[in-house]
């Protein structure tokens, strides 16, 4: 298998930060959060990297402006993550390889994770295949269901979810390996109807799955990866586990 193109979700504001700065460029140990996540990428093989920018969108092109193999694609307004991956779809087109999609605000991605997603799909013909993980107390994220012979079949927000599926612990981490072919179809084929009037990247699977594509979900993440930052909070606290873990702050 080629290796992937990688997509880097990274138009939003982050407003829980309460500063006007991007979302992926404050700093986490020293670096903006989103070079912990492009180092993981790189020591994973990846070598094309579409970030995707939005607000502010001039700081974060001057911060990555120096690194190889990083592209941009503009998502002028936030209409929801699959309309985030819309706006790389003539760059998806000119890639032969599967595509992966990250968030860029989770700097505790592992390269170890994104290889063992990559053998996974090169194993099996996917359509798509989720990179996910079991965690203990999965509040707030969203659940993976899967019907009784355990085949995926859905992924549930919190807030729509059941009692019973709420007892789940599998959750999914916005980590996505896509079948090229598969994902440009699947994100002609997104709709914007429901509450919040956005395109969401996560009903892509199911599309997929209503048409007889092999999708499926592996927990194949570390439960590190269950940090991701969206206030100043969860900064210090991904902050202190990346201490633990052996990370050094920047020079």
């Amino acid at each position: 298998m080629i290796a992937p193109m990688a997509i880097v979700l990274a138009a939003g504001r982050g407003t829980r930060m309460k500063s006007d700065l991007p979302k992926v460029l404050f700093p986490v140990l020293g670096r903006p959060m989103i070079h912990w996540v492009l180092d993981a990428l790189e020591r994973a093989g990846i070598t094309r990297t579409v970030v995707v920018v939005g607000y502010r969108a001039d700081l974060v092109r001057e911060e990555l402006a120096n690194r190889q193999g990083v592209e941009f694609a503009l998502q002028a307004e936030q209409l929801g993550t699959g309309h985030a991956v819309q706006m790389c779809a003539e760059k998806i087109a000119s890639q032969p390889s599967p595509v992966l999609v990250v968030a860029g605000d989770s700097p505790l991605i592992q390269s170890s994770s994104i290889q063992r997603l990559c053998s996974e799909f090169r194993q099996h013909d996917y359509a798509c295949l989720l990179g996910t993980l079991l965690k203990d107390n999965p509040r707030g994220l969203g659940r993976i269901v899967r019907d009784a012979a355990g085949k995926f079949q859905r992924i549930v927000e919190e807030k729509d979810a059941s009692d019973a599926e709420r007892e789940i612990r599998e959750v999914n981490m916005s980590t996505y390996l896509f079948n090229r072919d598969a994902l440009i179809w699947a994100l002609s084929h997104l709709s914007n109807h429901n509450a919040q009037g956005e395109f969401y990247l996560t009903d892509c699977p199911a599309l997929l799955l209503s048409r007889g594509d092999h999708v499926d979900a592996r927990p194949v993440l570390e439960g590190c990866e269950a940090l991701s930052i969206n206030t100043i909070d969860e900064l210090g606290s991904v902050e202190a586990r990346m201490l633990e873990m052996g990370y050094s702050w920047a020079n």
